[in-house]
């Protein structure tokens, strides 16, 4: 019997019976396994498909979407976070429609020159969508392999990340490979969670060396947690003649080409009040004047915990309603309402959300 028969079959097996139904798993279109795929990085299952279903009813195959303009994508996208990933999907959807026919390559090594497609995303396709002998590996399935094979190796360390890989491939079921990668990703999910780890449920626990010597807990090894980084940060809304004036960010920048009410860092020694009029100054020329605070938000960005002061501003007397841009590509003002057609920064929605829910005089001009 070749070795990992037995593993590769319990897997297989308990996969059958007890995989989720997803929307992606209808058919296995390439397309819908390749935005599937994107959308799961970084983002919890739950929140996925909702906007798969909302993102496949609107761009319904890659044709319609590398037609697309940038702000309807992002707009789509907000919600998920990490924008840079709804750009590269338009900029590969125009790059298949003018190199591939409109259709995603089954070759792995194509799949790897698209933007925003790494080796795991790559596998992923290759596996799920074709079927390909192709192994895959995301956090799911490193932490499975540090319990199975006992790996005291760091995690992302360059050492684990060979050895990861190397077994993906040798415990690989030939020509069933879009059962079995979906297995072990799934197996992550449910059963091998990163805490509270369901083993006496796993089809795999008697394979499992972590368990056998009662090791689960310190699978894999802790990462040593990162500080938690504090910014202080201001913005206004400017309100004149009942219209609000955003800014769209530059294309590189951080949340590029998303909207915003300008702002920025709060300086030492310096007020949010203070801070939020040289923003303004500093990004757009306007000579702004506080008309009142609005609400103070909290939002939790990779590694930062930003606490973004908002007020709403109007503009000096005699001041020109048309702003000299240097932090932004383009500006708007818009009415309160269409605001909603706009992709914005997570702070940004949460001030919005925020004024509609108070029912803030601002929501009716």
């Amino acid at each position: 019997m070749p070795p990992h028969t037995d593993l590769q079959q319990a897997l297989l097996n308990w996969f059958d019976q007890n995989q989720r139904e997803l929307p992606w798993r209808h058919g296995y279109s390439p397309y819908q396994v390749w935005i599937s795929e994107i959308m799961l990085q970084q983002t919890q299952m739950d929140r996925v498909a909702l906007f798969f279903s909302r993102w496949m009813e609107t761009f319904p195959d890659i044709n319609t979407l590398s037609r697309a303009s940038e702000t309807h994508v992002l707009k789509l996208w907000e919600g998920l976070g990490y924008y840079s990933r709804a750009r590269n999907i338009l900029k590969t959807a125009k790059l298949l429609v003018a190199e591939h026919q409109g259709k995603i390559p089954d070759d792995h090594r194509q799949l790897l020159a698209l933007p925003g497609i790494g080796p795991y995303t790559a596998g992923a396709i290759a596996s799920i969508a074709f079927n390909q002998n192709v192994p895959v590996v995301d956090a799911n399935i490193e932490r499975i392999f540090a319990r199975i094979f006992n790996s005291d190796l760091i995690p992302g360390s360059t050492e684990a990340r060979r050895l990861n890989w190397e077994k993906a491939e040798e415990i690989l079921p030939k020509n069933h490979a879009r059962e079995f990668n979906q297995a072990l990703m799934e197996l992550g999910a449910l059963i091998c969670k990163p805490k509270k780890p369901l083993c006496t449920s796993c089809p795999l626990v008697s394979h499992c060396l972590a368990f056998k010597y009662d090791l689960v807990p310190e699978r894999p090894v802790p990462k040593k947690s990162k500080a938690i980084i504090p910014i202080d940060m201001a913005t206004g809304i400017l309100l004149h003649h009942g219209m609000l004036f955003i800014q769209q960010r530059l294309p590189d920048d951080v949340w590029g080409s998303l909207w915003e009410f300008p702002g920025g860092r709060i300086e030492r020694n310096e007020t949010p009040e203070q801070t939020v009029v040289r923003e303004f100054f500093e990004e757009t020329e306007f000579n702004v004047m506080i008309k009142e605070k609005l609400t103070t938000t909290i939002h939790h960005y990779t590694r930062y915990k930003v606490t973004l002061h908002c007020f709403l501003l109007r503009l000096q007397q005699n001041s020109a309603s048309n702003p000299t841009l240097h932090a932004a590509q383009d500006f708007n003002w818009v009415s309160f309402e269409d605001l909603q057609k706009y992709a914005f920064p997570a702070g940004h929605r949460k001030l919005i959300s925020y004024l509609e829910n108070i029912r803030h005089p601002l929501t009716h001009h």
